[in-house]
């Protein structure tokens, strides 16, 4: 399918550049005990009394798994190019067709509306039944996830051309199994290390299957990358093992080695094997990059009192393994609902940095967008202005690093099509351009969709500015 956006003359974006929107399994489809679908970490993290705000759940979420027909009408008035979405695996796992049956239609669906499928194989939601067996610090977790992207892609690979392996595999390994505040919720910073190397590892080998499956399609893995900030020496400890982690062995690097270095006194790096950094190094034919805020670090003077601006606080554990004398530091500015400072200039300067340390490799913006606690006024509007300032100052700062820095960025996802379960936010949080009524299921246009859908007109008569 040809896009239809970047044909308007004089525009600074390429030929063919996409505009589309996302979502995740977990986060909308709910219909968690149907159709053959397993448990996953995150139904148990959810179900654990204390882990999510107010004890929400993802039992019925948006209940796309049933409104799905509703939500592609919605993106086919949005105009989007593209939808991007993740496959639950725990529908997969079982073996019972019916899951796959479920995509399958979804995949048609968007076909027939003009809109380009772009599937996310893990988007978080391991089987319960792998993190009983160990979990991603075990190798074998990569190998089993390398046979389900096989089985998804023999259903979907006729249809479907461009696959995501691995949606932020920093929150999967870092926030799940280093801070405990994601499913499965550990704290064990060896664990989380070894977590970061088997997702990588799964990567490389998912990536073998779905070439195979779909040769010609297009292939990638999804990172949220922190853009930093502050003093070199934090900056370069942070960007170890928040970005570097998974960008210099997928584009063949290996690991850095200040990393080992400043994790020497967690792990000896032995679940690493011969061979896995060539595995890990799989073609990338795009680089997804998932943007919402910087971050500003310096080295901790070990007296003053210690800056928790990423969120985690004195006592609890970090993240940021390794990385025990660097402070986080609030940032001055406005703020989004999820305490994110709102900073436009760290997605351009990101984009830059990625075309110099990584040329010739293309970007899309699989996530970008904000957080507010917008509800329907009397007139039966969402009037979300920040959110559409939002869009258009970081819209604004992609098009500057494509025309200004020759960045090669080929798509621009916004986060997200629906309001949704925000993981350990519960429904306290939302992103969506469309409102949604927890408790009826009800579907309401922000004045954001309708800003989103006049831009998208806008960008292909090239009158972004």
């Amino acid at each position: 399918m040809t896009p239809r956006s970047g044909q308007g003359g004089g525009s600074a974006l390429p030929e063919g550049f996409v505009w589309g929107a996302a979502t995740a399994s977990y986060q909308i489809e709910g219909a968690v005990h149907e159709d053959g679908r397993v448990p996953s970490i995150w139904d148990t993290f959810s179900h654990t009394p204390g882990k999510t705000l107010n004890g929400d759940t993802g039992d019925v979420a948006t209940d796309h798994y049933h409104r799905w027909r509703e939500d592609v009408a919605s993106m086919a008035e949005l105009g989007l190019d593209a939808y991007r979405f993740s496959i639950a695996w725990p529908r997969v796992a079982s073996g019972d067709r019916r899951g796959l049956d479920f995509y399958s239609r979804l995949v048609d669906a968007l076909l027939e509306n003009g809109i380009a499928p772009y599937v996310t194989l893990y988007h978080w939601d391991l089987p319960q039944e792998l993190e009983d067996a160990g979990g991603w610090p075990e190798r074998s977790t990569a190998f089993r996830f390398a046979e389900y992207a096989a089985q998804v892609a023999r259903v979907l690979g006729d249809r479907v051309h461009t696959w995501t392996t691995l949606n932020e595999p920093w929150c999967s390994a870092f926030l799940g199994y280093a801070a405990g505040v994601h499913a499965p919720g550990r704290t064990d910073p060896a664990a989380a290390l070894a977590a970061a190397h088997h997702l990588n590892l799964a990567h490389g080998l998912a990536s073998r299957e779905l070439r195979a499956a779909a040769p010609a399609a297009q292939h990638s893995i999804t990172l949220n990358l922190h853009h930093l900030r502050g003093e070199p020496e934090a900056v370069r400890r942070v960007d170890a093992v928040a970005n570097r982690v998974f960008l210099d062995p997928l584009t063949g690097r290996g690991y850095p080695s200040d990393l080992l270095e400043d994790t020497a006194a967690i792990t000896d790096w032995g679940f690493v094997r011969d061979g896995d950094e060539k595995t890990i190094a799989a073609p990338l034919d795009t680089l997804g990059v998932n943007y919402y805020s910087p971050t500003l670090v310096r080295i901790w003077d070990g007296a003053s009192p210690r800056d928790h601006a990423d969120g985690h606080k004195q006592g609890e554990a970090s993240p940021f393994v390794g990385c025990d004398d660097v402070e986080f530091v609030e940032q001055p500015g406005p703020r989004t609902a999820m305490g994110w400072p709102v900073d436009a200039t760290g997605l351009e300067e990101l984009l830059l940095r990625l075309h110099r340390d990584h040329p010739g490799l293309p970007l899309v913006i699989t996530e970008n967008g904000a957080a507010y606690h917008d509800e329907p006024t009397p007139d039966g509007r969402v009037h979300d202005t920040d959110r559409i300032a939002y869009f258009n100052d970081h819209i604004a700062a992609m098009r500057r690093a494509i025309e200004d820095g020759g960045v090669d960025v080929r798509g621009y996802f916004a986060w997200s099509l629906l309001d949704n379960f925000e993981w350990a936010y519960g429904y306290d949080r939302r992103f969506g351009l469309i409102h949604v009524d927890y408790a009826t299921g009800e579907r309401r246009w922000k004045d954001s969709a309708h800003w989103y859908r006049r831009a998208i007109g806008r960008a292909r008569r090239g009158e972004l500015p």
